[in-house]
């Protein structure tokens, strides 16, 4: 009797957890089977900036390691001397390069002969007035500076710009979800999740090299625009 009624305990148990999963399973599955829609768009803004960055410093040869140091040292104090009189505050002003390297002439069947060393010492500077940039390149040169590399153009905050991208980006994610729930027959139900990608800030590097520096006085510089670049993400629901 008393296997009988395990048996039977047993026996419903069983039922219950199937009549369970069989609830179960409809809710588990209908997740998968929405129909959903996952895009991106991106939007941009432009906006002129407010501040540059720009490598300068000094490169020296002499016959030996020691002299090249101490006169690529002497050169790049009067470069940062002249940064200051012109306004650069030492916080904007970074090192990015100290370097010595040994030269050498190559002649064919012939060991390496040693000419002499050659010292370089750069800096990244940030003018926050563009409208210095042009006079501090020319009082960098005239104190030393006989290196000078790519400029680069950033905003000093760009949220307004990042936002009006956002903005941007948003209408073009909306305005592609419509075009393509339209074209499918199908209805937009919800917004299930939306994810932004990193701001990105592109404008031409412009290269500037010694020739162009001394070919005018002052030295013109041009900032254009900058683009502000955002891209987002989403996945929408769709129905019929």
């Amino acid at each position: 009797m008393k296997k009988l009624m395990f048996a039977l305990v047993g026996l419903a148990s069983l039922a219950m957890a199937s009549l369970a999963e069989a609830q179960a399973a409809p809710a588990a599955s209908s997740m998968f089977q929405a129909t959903t829609l996952a895009i991106s768009a991106d939007g941009q803004s432009k906006i002129t900036p407010d501040q540059a960055s720009i490598t300068l410093g000094v490169q020296v040869t002499d016959a030996t390691a020691q002299a090249a140091m101490r006169d690529d040292a002497a050169q790049m104090t009067g470069v940062m001397a002249a940064l200051r009189a012109a306004g650069v505050p030492d916080k904007d002003v970074q090192t990015s390069n100290i370097s010595l390297q040994a030269q050498y002439t190559y002649i064919q069947n012939q060991p390496p002969k040693l000419t002499g060393y050659q010292a370089s010492n750069d800096v990244v500077i940030t003018v926050e007035d563009l409208a210095k940039l042009g006079p501090v390149i020319d009082a960098v040169t005239a104190n030393g500076a006989n290196q000078v590399s790519g400029i680069s153009f950033q905003l000093k905050d760009p949220t307004a710009a990042e936002d009006q991208a956002r903005q941007a980006a948003v209408k073009a994610l909306q305005a592609k979800a419509d075009l393509y729930a339209q074209a499918t027959g199908y209805h937009i139900v919800r917004l299930v999740n939306l994810t932004e990608g990193a701001p990105e800030q592109s404008a031409p590097i412009r290269p500037m090299t010694m020739a162009s520096v001394r070919a005018a006085a002052p030295t013109p510089v041009s900032a254009g625009q900058l683009t502000v670049d955002i891209t987002v993400s989403a996945v929408y629901e769709l129905a019929r």
